[in-house]
Formats: structure tokens, C-alpha cells, sequence
């Protein structure tokens, strides 16, 4: 009989017919509790939404509102390989095909046809300031062109293997971007300088690659970044933005020895010795070219 008690009572719980109660509760009660949290999670939902709209209307679409004011830009290669150490056989076409590959994707839209179509032929050595009219943004931005053909030697165009095929590999330097930098102060034109990277060899050694380096040459031939590509206004302001570069060509380094080379931008208000951090302003990178011979 207990048991039955207990069963009876659990049923009446979930659904009384005489008081027509469901878990203890009518229709009209369970009305009004959901009727409550409905109006409180519309209300929190409305809260959230006016906050967000708040928010929003404080940021620029074009523009970021904080951002990491980067006293140095970082440095970065392609052909860009594993812990930036590009090694091939010069006889082995295998060895070197991915970084003309990796390079021809990279220049496609540098090709002198598309910077036709798409960007401004700019005056060169001076900035290309586009400011907005108050409260009218000049947006979107023109971009200036930089024609594949610049690099010469190291377009792709001349020479679709890059000097791969013969020892005489180019290497393209990129300089990251940073919305607002202006890289050159008093109109001085930044540029890049490469050379053998010191390494330690024992407690107190240092050594270094220059008399396994050999010479180099650069494109453009004094190896700058005009000042007409820059500020860069970001990606949305300035779709067709087409950062410069810079392309090194070794000519006669020692073949089957590993070389290390930094490279480091040159400009009087970019500072570049900052043990902290290593691809401030610099990129360091290993090149090895074996061969058969």
C-alpha cells in the first residue's frame, strides 16, 4: 500500500486532474513565468544589442581605433621556406622548382598589365597623402603601381627560373605593412642593406659569411622603397594597395656551404637593433646551393 501511496503521489505531482495542476503548478501560473523570463531575456537581449550598437559606432570601417603603433615593422622573404632556410641542388631542377613557383604566385599580381588596370602612376619620391575632408572620407584609396618589371632580373621576366637554375638564386624582401607609418624622415628614402649574419662559434667567437657571400645586387638598383607607396591607409581604405619590394640576387657565393645573410631596412626613424626582437626591421635567413661539380 505504501508503495502505491508514494506512485500515486508522484503522479498527482506531474499532473493533478482535480486541481488540473502540472508539476504543481496551473496553466495561468506557468503563464506567468514564462511570460517573466521572456520579458527578461528580451530585455538582456536588447541591453547586449544597444551596447554593441554603441560600440560600433565608435569605430571607423577603414580605420582601427587602437592598434600596436609599431616603432619597427617586421621583415619577411620569399621564397618563403621552413625556418627560413632555402637549400637546393642547382642541377637538381626538383630542388629548386617550388621557389620559382612560390615565386611566380607571389609576383602574379605585380604583373605590369594588372598594376595597369588597377592602381595610380604616382610622383615618385614623395608621399602619397590621400586625407579625408572632415567629416567625408576619400575612401576607397588609390594605390600605387608596382610593376613587376621593376625587379628586372629578378621579375620572372627575363629570367623565368630566377637564377635558380645557375646559382644565382634572387630573393624578394617585403617590408610588413603598418597603417599610417611613414618610413623616412626629412624625404629620406628608406632601403635595404644585406650582408653575412654574425653567429657565435665558441664563448667569446664570433664569425661571420663574408668571404663566402660574394656579391650581391639589388632591385630596384639602389634597393629602396620609394616613398610614393606610402602611408599605407589598410585594407579596406586601400584595396589595390601594392606593397614594394625589394629583390637581392647572389652572383658568385661559395656553392655547397651554408650562408647565413640579414637583411635590415635602412631608414633614419626605423631603429633595427632591437634584441627583443629579431624580424624588427630585419629578416635573417640560411642559403646553401649545391652542386654536382
Amino acid at each position: 500500500m505504501a508503495k502505491d501511496d508514494k506512485k500515486n503521489e508522484w503522479k498527482e505531482f506531474f499532473w493533478n486532474p482535480r486541481t488540473r495542476e502540472f508539476c504543481g503548478r496551473t496553466a495561468s501560473s506557468w503563464g506567468l513565468i514564462f511570460l517573466f523570463y521572456l520579458a527578461f531575456y528580451i530585455f538582456l537581449a536588447g541591453l547586449f544589442t544597444l551596447t554593441m550598437y554603441v560600440l560600433l559606432l565608435t569605430l571607423d570601417d577603414n580605420t582601427p581605433t587602437y592598434q600596436d603603433r609599431l616603432a619597427t615593422p617586421g621583415m619577411m622573404i620569399r621564397p618563403k621556406s621552413e625556418d627560413l632556410e632555402i637549400t637546393y641542388t642547382k642541377e637538381n631542377t626538383e630542388s629548386w622548382d617550388m621557389y620559382v613557383q612560390a615565386l611566380n604566385r607571389f609576383l602574379s599580381p605585380y604583373n605590369d598589365s594588372v598594376q595597369e588596370q588597377k592602381n595610380h602612376e604616382c610622383t615618385p619620391d614623395k608621399y602619397f597623402i590621400q586625407d579625408d575632408s572632415g567629416s567625408v572620407k576619400n575612401n576607397p584609396k588609390r594605390s600605387c603601381q608596382f610593376k613587376r618589371s621593376i625587379l628586372e632580373d629578378c621579375s620572372g621576366l627575363y629570367d623565368r627560373y630566377y637564377g635558380y637554375n645557375d646559382g644565382k638564386p634572387c630573393i624578394i624582401i617585403k617590408l610588413n605593412r603598418v597603417i599610417g607609418m611613414l618610413p623616412g624622415k626629412d624625404g629620406q628614402t628608406p632601403s635595404v642593406s644585406c650582408g653575412p649574419k654574425r653567429y657565435k662559434i665558441g664563448k667569446d667567437e664570433w664569425a661571420d659569411d663574408t668571404d663566402k657571400m660574394g656579391e650581391v645586387v639589388y632591385f630596384p638598383r639602389n634597393g629602396t622603397f620609394n616613398l610614393m607607396y606610402y602611408p599605407y591607409y589598410g585594407k579596406k581604405a586601400q584595396v589595390n594597395y601594392s606593397q614594394p619590394l625589394v629583390a637581392i640576387k647572389f652572383l658568385n657565393m661559395t656553392l655547397n656551404t651554408e650562408i647565413n645573410v640579414e637583411c635590415k631596412i635602412n631608414a633614419n626613424n626605423i631603429p633595427t637593433n632591437n634584441e627583443r626582437d629579431k624580424f624588427a626591421g630585419r629578416v635573417s635567413f640560411k642559403l646553401r646551393i649545391n652542386s654536382r661539380n
